[in-house]
């Protein structure tokens, strides 16, 4: 047809100089300026920069050393952040859909941002459709679900339009595009969202709650110490003091080293062919309890062969005369048309008067010639029953997908005939992925519960299973069960005939029972479950839709990858949950020290370099090194409440500490100074207890660590007295250091038990 010759490359060339090409208003990563504006722009930024303006007026230029850390700590992340952004523009390359356009009368295979409009594309199953489009020829089934919320497919043929965001299940077609960039229909609805899944991560709304509550507090906290600490000293001493506690109620380096920790995770896995398409999905995959695979390319290679006819009535030569006939005019729209053309294709004259593709939903597909149809499809949908040629099917069904060539005498419509003469089986095989087994034994070693879900019969789907060594295998046949899948989610394990949407309410089933799911899958009929899943993994290999829709996909199709994947997000998580500990204990106590200092008639014991110490040698250091450590441990519990368990019974610790030394000049003749240096000491120690805690038990790393960070807090408590504020210890002092040392003790393993009773009672 003269309309398939599509454009000319003079015409492309030229709509491309006018700005009517599909330019990418869809960008995965933030700019390098976004990023350095989102890291250095931050609201606790403009805070500590706005108390160092204070601390500068009022002329205390050594307490602007938390200044330092500060910055430094910003670069690290944008640093990191931009080698992971990076790393995932190069791989989103590698992994960019592509289509098929004709130009000139010829196919060529170009990036879905050159298109241009009123480009020919060619489009088959499993192609998202990236442009809205027109059809010019053909007949394709559509899936709008992710643009629609509505699961059922839609049947468009010529002349018919087609929206961008939507994918194609079965059938194949030639359509002109009819716009292009922001015109498309994705781009004008996407500010509505409808399918984009929410992401929902514990770390995220765990450090914006952080976020939004020292918000809230900090400025008033801030003008009422203030106010109150005004009849304790100078003007200066004031202002460095209320400096100091707000410095401490802001944990700005705990938003640092999460997105800084995840940045790294990416880059890591980009080493194993990995592409993360939503950061905080580590985090989901880590804490994935059960996992759904689809067979078909994951377990197995997805390279399927006939490697058998089985006669049922009709001679061979018939058989295989009919199988070229069918195969040569169907539309190779899955891997098992593909197979079957493969072997026996071949180039003849007969006339189609219709044809029905496949579609997942139906597992059939037909054609009818002017005196004879065929249909091709599972058995037991085709036949409805299977009983005359059970024997067969028994022989063959375990591990191989069978298919049954059968015959009509009538011209086809789009509804199953029922008086199908069944002509043969085609018995297709599919290698087993030989990392299979392996993956599917460190899942299982792990705890992960697993799921085998396909359309291909369930003894073929168990047959599988078996040979990649699951045990206690227990299967069902979806098509034949009419319970709700909520209540037998439970008892087995394989599913077989599973229809798409079934899928997808397999996936919801799991998670209403408690359970944090993920789901791999390469295939059209996999997008719905892979959009439901907590965590969706696809393989590269597979279709646009599926790989479209995922938040990890597999590069290199490579199932192994996955172990590697979990541990990843399970280093990552674990070690944010350690370190946020030290994070959230100095924002904990400095904000209850903030409190209380209002209300009594002390002048606040810190100033900003003695906080720049603690914070340096108990939290900022070991937080990152901590943070990079290998941690394979599955995770449990909320986050929150991991880190309150450390976190808070340190805090209160420290809070204890410094009041009973606030009550020590009441007694015992103490300076403000010596009041300071017992406080500094003591902060100082009791972060090392919480740290000893989070570092048991004890490896080299940790041990020099742990050495490292005391000597470095020594050092600056002896010989940098003046620089931190701090007098000189003599005997009394020493003795007080020592007998506070030992009630601090006494106080965290209190507070401690008393968190961890509480929480156990209240189940927390």
């Amino acid at each position: 047809m003269e309309k398939l010759k599509g454009l000319t490359l003079e015409k492309v060339e030229e709509l491309k100089k006018i700005g009517l090409v599909n330019y990418n208003f869809d960008v995965k990563t933030k700019s390098i300026g976004q990023i350095i504006m989102m890291n250095f722009f931050t609201l606790f930024n403009f805070l500590n920069f706005g108390l160092a303006l204070i601390i500068f007026i009022v002329g205390s230029y050594k307490n602007l050393l938390f200044l330092g850390v500060v910055i430094c700590n910003t670069l690290i992340s944008t640093i990191q952040e931009i080698r992971s952004k990076k790393t995932i523009d190069k791989l989103s390359l590698l992994n960019e859909t592509k289509a098929i356009v004709i130009r000139e009368g010829k196919e060529y295979e170009i990036g879905i941002h050159e298109i241009v409009l009123g480009d020919v594309i060619k489009l088959k199953a499993g192609n998202q459709i990236v442009t809205d489009s027109r059809i010019l020829d053909g007949e394709i089934l559509v899936n709008e679900s992710l643009i629609t919320g509505e699961s059922e497919s839609i049947t468009k043929n010529k002349n018919m339009e087609i929206l961008s965001g939507s994918f194609v299940v079965s059938g194949n077609c030639y359509a002109e595009v009819i716009h292009v960039g922001k015109d498309n229909y994705t781009a004008q609805i996407s500010a509505e969202a409808k399918y984009i899944k929410k992401v929902n991560s514990e770390i995220m709304n765990f450090i914006n709650k952080i976020i939004k509550y020292i918000s809230i507090l900090i400025i008033p906290v801030g003008v009422l110490l203030f106010i109150s600490q005004m009849d304790t000293g100078t003007l200066t001493d004031t202002a460095v003091h209320v400096v100091a506690a707000l410095i401490g109620m802001i944990p700005e380096g705990l938003v640092l080293l999460t997105s800084t920790v995840l940045a790294i995770s990416v880059m890591r896995l980009a080493k194993y062919n990995v592409l993360v398409q939503e950061l905080y999905c580590i985090e989901t995959l880590a804490r994935v309890d059960t996992i759904c695979l689809d067979k078909t390319g994951t377990l197995t290679k997805g390279e399927m062969e006939v490697s058998k006819l089985v006669p049922l009535n009709y001679d061979m030569n018939e058989i295989v005369d009919a199988l070229s006939i069918i195969s040569y005019h169907m539309d190779n729209d899955n891997q098992t048309m593909e197979a079957i053309s493969k072997k026996y294709a071949r180039e003849n004259d007969y006339k189609v008067l219709e044809k029905v593709p496949f579609s997942s939903q139906a597992k059939w597909s037909g054609i009818s010639f002017a005196d004879v149809s065929y249909v091709i499809g599972a058995p037991e949908i085709v036949l409805k029953d299977t009983s005359k040629i059970d024997d067969e099917l028994n022989l063959y069904t375990e591990a191989n997908r069978v298919i049954l060539l059968g015959k009509v005498n009538h011209k086809l419509n789009k509804t199953l005939p029922s008086d199908v003469l069944p002509m043969a089986l085609i018995i297709i095989s599919d290698k087993i992925r030989v990392e299979a087994k392996n993956t599917l034994e460190y899942f299982k070693n792990q705890g992960v519960d697993i799921k085998l879900i396909s359309g291909d019969n369930p003894k073929t789907v168990a047959g599988v299973a078996k040979k990649v060594g699951m045990n206690n295998i227990k299967y069902i046949d979806m098509s034949k069960s009419n319970k709700p899948i909520i209540d037998i989610i439970d008892d087995y394990n394989v599913f077989g005939r599973v229809k798409p949407k079934q899928k997808k309410e397999i996936i919801i089933a799991l998670k209403a029972h408690g359970h944090t799911v993920a789901m791999t899958g390469d295939g059209v009929n996999d997008v719905l479950a892979l959009k439901e899943a907590d965590c969706s993994v696809a393989m590269n290999s597979g279709s646009d839709a599926a790989r479209n829709v995922s938040q990890l996909v597999l590069l290199d199709s490579n199932f192994s990858s996955m172990p590697k994947v979990v541990a990843e997000g399970r280093r990552s998580i674990n070690n944010i949950q350690r370190s946020s500990s030290l994070f959230l204990c100095k924002t904990t106590y400095a904000t209850l020290l903030a409190v209380l200092f209002m209300f009594l008639p002390l002048s606040y014991p810190f100033e900003p370099i003695q906080l720049t110490l603690i914070s340096v040698v108990t939290i900022g250091i070991p937080s990152f090194i901590l943070a990079l450590e290998p941690n394979n441990e599955r995770i449990n519990g909320k986050i929150l409440i991991n880190v309150l368990k450390r976190s808070i019974p340190t805090a209160l610790t420290i809070v204890s500490n410094i009041l009973i030394i606030a009550l020590l000049p009441y007694i015992i003749r103490l300076t403000n100074d010596e009041v300071s240096t017992l406080c500094v000491i003591l902060t100082g120690l009791t972060g090392f207890m919480l740290l000893y805690r989070i570092c048991v038990p004890f490896n080299a790393l940790r041990r020099i660590l742990f050495s490292f960070l005391i000597c470095l807090f020594s050092i600056g408590v002896l010989f940098f007295r003046e620089l931190f504020s701090l007098t000189i210890l003599n005997f009394k002092l020493l003795i007080l250091v020592t007998a506070l040392f030992m009630i601090a003790i006494v106080l965290f393993n209190i507070f401690t038990d008393l968190f961890y009773k509480i929480s156990k009672k209240f189940k927390i």
